[in-house]
């Protein structure tokens, strides 16, 4: 039988199925709905047909896993590569699921040097890729909530913002539930702060005394009663908002640790921390590289992944480094956070990112070319399965016995 090849382009109700032999002739098409009926189905048709590989966008999902699970050969498109090549295969300018689906079938059959076999990760991988990306959400929705409740405090109560350090910690959000408006705080004095604190287990630094001062020295709102009490209404809202989400975002941190350091890798990447509460993101930088070590069988593959190699760009004598956007954000940004964070107290890390600022980069430049050279680390750490070690790192020691 001649080797067929499959496109889906997923849909949340209904995907299309085009499935075409070696000489890119379709010989099936068809709608699935998003059942289970609908999946079953798509896989024992998959099956029945032969099709040696499945082309489809997204790299993660249901029928993903449903795919690999029935030992169908999923390769992931990238939105960008789907894109470019569409017109390869239409003269004009339209697009539609079906074509969608052809155009995926054809670039399992005729690009598979360009593409590459999906490679499940292990359950606890998954399972902590889960968590650390749902954690994500909830900080980003705990981000906007502080940010609406900050604007609302500074248009009539500014002291409520200045009190504690962040205005969605539960300390302040205790204090604002309480307190949710300058009339209400009224007759709010020394003791009875003191009393407040006291019961809410406050463990800030400043006294009873310092904080009462720091609401007081604030600037003064001018609100009529009327707009004074429906902003005291949106304050109270938001607190509402907030105060489950910032109790969820610390039980999935403890969960996110626990799984951590169960993982067989979860050594290997908090070793790379000081810090103990740097956890999320040593629990990112493994959930987003995975445990499948044959999936980068370089560094450069990784460094390109996570955003930190820059793409070259030909035309004619020209050729310039230009930022790569086509990458994991999540693990760019947890490749960011270990950058910034080390060259503060690892000397290799600091010369990297010193030298580049020299140069004349930006922060975030130097960052990224710091990042970059973690991520060589990082590879032959994961590689070996051995945790960081400074007394095996070669260019750390190297620069420690220049400056002895």
């Amino acid at each position: 039988m001649d080797k067929r090849t499959a496109g889906i382009d997923l849909a949340s109700e209904e995907h299309r199925l085009i499935v075409v032999d070696a000489d890119g002739q379709r010989i099936d098409e068809r709608r699935i709905p998003h059942s289970e009926e609908g999946v079953t189905r798509l896989v024992r048709r998959l099956l029945e047909l032969e099709v040696v590989r499945v082309a489809i966008e997204q790299p993660n999902g249901l029928v993903v896993d449903r795919l690999l699970d029935a030992g169908v050969s999923v390769v992931a498109v990238h939105p960008n590569q789907l894109a470019a090549a569409r017109d390869r295969y239409r003269s004009g300018g339209g697009k539609s699921d079906g074509f969608d689906a052809y155009v995926l079938a054809e670039l399992a059959r005729t690009d598979m040097h360009r593409l590459r076999l999906l490679e499940p990760d292990g359950d606890e991988t998954k399972a902590l890729r889960t968590l650390t990306r749902a954690r994500e959400d909830l900080v980003e929705q705990r981000v906007r909530l502080a940010n609406q409740l900050r604007a609302q405090l500074e248009a009539f109560w500014p002291g409520a913002a200045r009190i504690f350090a962040d205005v969605d910690s539960p300390i302040c959000l205790a204090f604002l539930e309480r307190y949710p408006s300058p009339a209400d705080a009224r007759s709010l004095g020394e003791k009875r702060l003191a009393g407040f604190l006291a019961r809410n287990s406050y463990c800030g630094r400043r006294s009873a005394a310092e904080l009462l001062q720091r609401l007081r020295a604030a600037p003064q709102g001018r609100a009529g009663d009327g707009e004074a009490e429906a902003r005291r209404q949106v304050v109270l809202a938001l607190v509402a908002a907030l105060r489950p989400l910032v109790g969820q975002i610390q039980l999935l941190t403890s969960e996110i640790r626990g799984l951590l350091n169960e993982h067989p890798d979860g050594k290997i990447f908090r070793s790379l921390f000081r810090d103990p509460k740097s956890v999320v993101t040593a629990a990112e930088l493994l959930a987003e590289i995975g445990d499948r070590r044959e999936r980068h069988p370089a560094s450069s593959s990784l460094e390109a992944i996570a955003g930190q190699a820059p793409v070259a760009v030909e035309s004619g004598k020209k050729k310039v480094a230009c930022f790569r956007w086509a990458c994991n954000k999540t693990l760019r940004s947890a490749v960011a956070v270990l950058a910034d964070s080390s060259r503060k107290h690892n000397p290799w890390a600091n010369k990297i990112y010193t030298d580049a600022i020299a140069r004349g980069h930006d922060h975030p430049h130097a960052l990224r070319i710091l990042g970059r050279a973690w991520l060589r680390v990082i590879w032959r750490m994961w590689q070996d399965g051995i945790p960081y070690d400074p007394a095996r790192h070669g260019s750390l020691n190297r620069l420690l016995a220049v400056r002895g």
